[in-house]
């Protein structure tokens, strides 16, 4: 076979495991949305202030319902630390934001098996096991304390922006969330996440099943097994887990885009619970360490990416040795990953369903202020995610408009070249705002003039606003803040 024949059929085999997990991923970024827009972050917060049994189970809860973008998770895990929360309630949070997710399993199941999907859970727990008794005895007060200060002087002088989110949540979180549940409000606010959230993670997703496509079809097998021992019992085990984190350190592909991979993996010969430790090294992508050493310095970035091999290592091999016991490890892949051809048998049906099911979805996303949905909610400019304003990790004021990130790797893009991302989008909104309301000057949240927080007079205009906050911001530099016409 040629160049162009390897290329080819390396793309069209990427192709094929897209089309086998089309529906998959639509029901799982769904179902995230869902439990997103359902669920308060600031419950959260509160509940994780130690690591004790009880918490543990509540960062593992809390985490599977959220995002399942490394990215994002190591964000939001980082915010929630800065904010009061316990330090290892927080990691345990982001470890199963990004590995107890419904998406990540069917489409390990679609790919190379139910052994994997029932794998990544069972791992995952043991996974976080680990970490619970791990992380408090490697990492000490001090190292904490000065990791905590460090965030929160980064977030000085936010105060008001602070107190207009808070306000903004609670209004969300005042109605049950059974009747949020059955309002085409509430589902707006959902598919504002499942949209953002494939928004944010397209470029994952694209990589890693192109790079899945040319590891399966362009690699000779020859080329795996010289990386992966096989044939040596235990040894090859052991040399198995430890690489597959590595692969994932130098891929750069993380989230759900690093099953593909994982597929091509199983077919080259890595060991069962090789792949495992694959799947579960997302969190180590070269970018994602890089970020831990912004948020919490280089030494801890350095304890914890140790931490997390280790941890993921022997997660990885005590989850072969028990599917060994039970028998249940599947025969190493042969032969396609994915189908050979598209026809009429049950993938295409869920994907016509799954198609059909998110063009519904985005209707509500468009429509989303016209069904009462968008309160409180900002959308990244750079990547493209929803996020609540009161819980985002990072923000930016640029021209008198707030920006809201979900990382702060999208606000250091931001900052770098506003102009590019601004473009007249604010960020401070899902879409205008409704009819009968204002603007507040200050973070751009839309108010009901006659329920505002406060309220002045400036060059003869009644100005609104959504927090006592944002009323002494404007106060202190009217000049900042206030439309053309009323300076």
């Amino acid at each position: 076979m040629g160049v162009l024949g390897t290329i080819g059929s390396s793309l069209l085999e990427g192709f094929y495991m897209f089309y086998d997990t089309l529906w998959a991923l639509v029901l799982g970024f769904a179902l995230s949305g869902a439990v997103q827009a359902f669920v308060s972050k600031g419950e959260m917060q509160r509940a994780l202030g130690d690591h004790r049994p009880g918490t543990i189970v509540k960062s593992s809860f809390f985490g599977m319902v959220s995002s399942s973008c490394s990215y994002a998770a190591s964000a939001l895990s980082k915010s929630l630390f800065a904010r009061g929360a316990d330090f290892t309630s927080s990691m345990i949070f982001m470890f199963a934001s990004t590995n107890l997710v419904v998406e990540l399993g069917i489409v390990l199941w679609l790919l190379i098996g139910w052994q994997f999907a029932v794998a990544e859970f069972i791992g995952g727990f043991i996974m976080i096991a680990i970490l619970a008794v791990v992380l408090p005895r490697v990492i000490d007060v001090p190292e904490l304390d000065a990791a905590r200060t460090r965030l929160q002087e980064g977030k000085a002088g936010s105060g008001g922006h602070e107190e207009h989110a808070a306000m903004a949540e609670q209004e969300h979180t005042n109605k049950p969330w059974r009747q949020r549940i059955r309002s085409r409000a509430g589902w707006s606010d959902a598919s504002g996440y499942t949209i953002s959230d494939l928004t944010m993670l397209r470029k994952e997703l694209v990589i890693g099943f192109v790079i899945a496509g040319f590891a399966s079809m362009a690699v000779p097998t020859s080329v795996w097994r010289t990386l992966f021992l096989t044939g040596h019992g235990f040894a090859s085990t052991l040399e198995n887990v430890i690489v597959g984190p590595f692969l994932a350190f130098i891929s750069f592909v993380c989230s759900v885009g690093n099953v593909p991979l994982a597929a091509a993996l199983w077919k080259g010969g890595i060991s069962f619970g090789g792949v495992i430790a694959f799947v579960f090294a997302d969190l180590l992508a070269l970018p994602l360490v890089l970020i831990y050493r912004k948020f919490y310095g280089t030494r801890l970035a350095l304890k914890l990416s140790l931490v997390f091999w280790a941890v993921m290592s022997i997660a990885g091999l005590l989850t072969e040795l028990i599917f060994q016991f039970v028998g249940a490890i599947p025969t190493t892949l042969r032969g396609d990953i994915a189908t050979t051809h598209i026809g009429l048998n049950y993938t295409t049906v869920l994907n016509v369903v799954a198609l059909a099911a998110f063009g519904y979805l985005y209707y509500l996303y468009k429509n989303a202020s016209r069904f009462g949905g968008g309160g409180g909610y900002a959308k990244d400019v750079v990547c493209g995610m929803q996020v609540r304003q009161s819980d985002a990790p990072a923000r930016s004021a640029h021209e008198a408009t707030t920006y809201y990130f979900c990382s702060d790797k999208c606000q250091h893009k931001f900052d770098a070249d506003p102009a590019k991302y601004a473009g007249g989008h604010a960020s401070s909104g899902m879409e205008e705002p409704a009819e009968g309301t204002v603007t507040d000057p200050v973070c751009g949240m839309s108010v009901d003039p006659t329920t505002a927080a406060a309220h002045l007079e400036h060059a003869g205009h009644q100005v609104y606003f959504c927090s006592i906050g944002c009323r002494d911001s404007f106060a202190a530099d009217p000049v900042a803040y206030a439309p053309t016409g009323a300076r």
